[in-house]
């Protein structure tokens, strides 16, 4: 999933450079989205496996 993110944020960059504003700020908000997503998702599995007493890193 952060890959997606990270896909999107560059077109983002990629669009805005060409002007294209509309594209570039629909990319940067899927793009933040997903990144939250991501993060919400990490911590959660963190929360998991340490309440399952399982030694994550």
């Amino acid at each position: 999933m952060l890959g997606w993110a990270v896909t999107f944020f560059v077109v983002a960059i990629i669009a805005a450079i060409f002007g294209f504003t509309g594209i570039a700020s629909a990319a940067a908000g899927i793009a933040k989205i997903l990144f939250f997503i991501f993060v919400a998702l990490f911590v959660l599995a963190l929360v998991m496996a340490l309440f399952a007493g399982k030694k994550v890193l």
